[in-house]
């Protein structure tokens, strides 16, 4: 995990490539332990077929708006105004086991950008990650599940600029049976995956899978 932006520091260049490293992996181990209690955090109705999975980027690729690019810039905080998420980003990278490693999950309100891939707001596809939980109860993207189409994410990023984007998509993938390719993939635009743990949950193995958020950059400002 890298650590918070203060100053000019986003001057510094990573290189795009870096996101190819993300369709190497089969998914993304967020929360291993999650809170034991009956009611989990809402699903979206993909949750029922953790064992096809789909493609959103297929189906939305015939309805991209014109949205110029934004050039390199780290990202500093998300914003979902529908699931009334605003938290800080800090960088993250891949852990020892070669996952995108998760924000520190003592703070239940920090999300992770995945800080060798993609900026938000650039042509290519950014990922932020998140855990739904932790020991003392929901955490940052314990509601990502409830998302639907159409629904904004904001992005304030370290050059002053502000990237929204349009979901148009909501997922949950088995971990077993993550489609890195579908979900990491670079479509020739602008995009952002919010990734959290999802599906099922069980006491010593965690959640089953992850959700998966699909959006495209429809504005800056």
């Amino acid at each position: 995990m890298g650590p918070y932006h203060d100053g000019p520091e986003y001057r510094r260049k990573r290189s795009p490539w870096g996101v190819l490293t993300l369709v190497m992996l089969t998914g993304i181990a967020l929360m291993r332990n999650g809170v034991d209690t009956p009611l989990g955090p809402p699903q979206p109705a993909a949750a029922a077929a953790l064992d096809t999975p789909t493609d959103p980027a297929a189906d939305a690729r015939i309805a991209v708006p014109a949205v110029e690019p934004l050039p390199y810039a780290p990202m500093a905080r998300v914003r979902i105004p529908a699931i009334r998420v605003d938290a800080p980003v800090v960088d993250v990278a891949l852990d020892p086991d070669g996952w995108i490693a998760a924000p520190p999950a003592r703070d239940p309100n920090l999300a992770g950008w995945y800080q060798n891939g993609i900026a938000p707001g650039q042509r290519g596809t950014a990922v932020v990650v998140g855990h739904v939980d932790n020991h003392t109860g929901p955490a940052v993207f314990y509601g990502l599940g409830s998302l639907e189409k159409g629904q904004h994410v904001e992005v304030d990023r370290f050059d002053g600029r502000t990237a929204v984007f349009e979901v148009y998509g909501v997922e949950v993938y088995a971990k077993n049976d993550f489609p890195a390719p579908q979900v990491y993939g670079d479509t020739g635009h602008p995009e952002l995956r919010v990734i959290t743990c999802g599906g099922g949950y069980a006491k010593g193995r965690g959640y089953a899978g992850n959700v998966v958020v699909f959006a495209r950059l429809v504005r800056t400002a």
